[in-house]
């Protein structure tokens, strides 16, 4: 995520008055690479015109102290600081962490109530968690940070914590890998009041065994997705496929991506998706800072918006803004 390498590629604004939420970004302390308020307001403030965001979790800042299941709290805690920063006016007309997803270990059952209720005491921001499960047979593909077993979203336990956030009208944000999209189906259609949110699409592999294989997994991802859009309470984020693990190599270049080139290598998720889902279901997002790894946050939305160009000014809206604020309750 060097500025200079980022700073090769500079773009024209595309359309910079539109409104943006930007649905999923991270925040972290770490020591060689910090994302924090001011990184973030340089990115959202480097030429689009975003007014909101929701931040989504990342094990940023949990208690060093207390009971184990409650140390995740302290990430709601910080994000709420940062929140309420930006609600002051000071920064401009941003609303940063507008909506806090944050993490509760659902395999907990039914004590993972417990656990929501004090994210939702400690903030009026928090909306949901992300309880992460992607899982991978080869060792060259990293399993998510929350170490889940294979088949996480179809345990009896995790079910049962699930079923708290029913209970609180809280959501869920599923991060998986593409092969995992049937059991996300599978758990969509047992809660159908629960918004569930589909983030970086699923996450179509393209390192490892999956290497070369993209018109394959394209092909079987659009059946699965497909699918899984049956689920009228799932909503699709379009985003987070420049990652390293998406397998089209930007991060390893001397030059980062540029927006044209983001669109001939992902256009194809965001317009099936969109066509599967709908506008009304489907919201862009940055996943910044991961998806720094490829490209600057300006040149990111350059290529969304090269996507959208041919929509309707309310399928824009929707795209762009109203979707999240709709699904995050902002």
């Amino acid at each position: 995520m060097r500025a200079d390498w980022l700073d090769q590629v500079v773009e024209d604004i595309i359309e910079p008055d539109l409104p943006i939420c930007d649905p999923h970004h991270h925040l972290w302390d770490d020591q060689d690479n910090p994302y924090l308020l001011p990184q973030l307001l340089a990115d959202t403030g480097s030429g689009h015109n975003v007014v909101s965001t929701v931040f989504v979790e990342c094990n940023a800042m949990y208690r060093a102290d207390g009971a184990q299941a409650l140390k995740p709290v302290g990430e709601t805690e910080f994000v709420n600081g940062v929140a309420a920063m930006t609600a002051s006016g000071k920064y401009g007309g941003i609303r940063a962490c507008a909506g806090i997803v944050s993490y509760t270990d659902l395999t907990l059952g039914v004590e993972a109530g417990a656990v929501l209720d004090e994210h939702m005491r400690l903030s009026d921001r928090f909306r949901g968690i992300r309880h992460a499960a992607g899982w991978d047979a080869d060792d060259r593909v990293r399993n998510s940070h929350t170490h889940p077993p294979q088949h996480l979203y179809l345990q009896e336990d995790f079910r049962q914590g699930f079923a708290e956030l029913e209970k609180r009208q809280l959501s869920f944000d599923a991060w998986l890998y593409h092969h995992q999209i049937p059991e996300l189906t599978d758990l969509a259609k047992t809660f159908p009041n629960v918004t569930i949110v589909f983030d970086h699409f699923g996450g179509p592999l393209g390192i490892g065994p999956y290497a070369g294989k993209g018109e394959e997994i394209f092909t079987q991802w659009c059946v699965d997705a497909a699918e899984l859009a049956k689920c009228e309470n799932v909503y699709a984020k379009l985003g987070g496929i420049v990652m390293p693990i998406n397998g089209f190599g930007f991060h390893k270049r001397d030059k980062p991506a540029t927006s044209d080139e983001i669109v001939q290598a992902t256009a194809h998720y965001h317009r099936k998706a969109v066509e599967l889902f709908g506008p009304e279901r489907c919201m862009f997002e940055s996943n910044f800072p991961v998806d720094k790894q490829s490209c600057s946050y300006p040149v990111l939305w350059n290529a969304f918006k090269k996507m959208a160009a041919d929509f309707s000014a309310a399928d824009k809206a929707r795209l762009f803004h109203d979707t999240a604020a709709e699904a995050y309750r902002l």
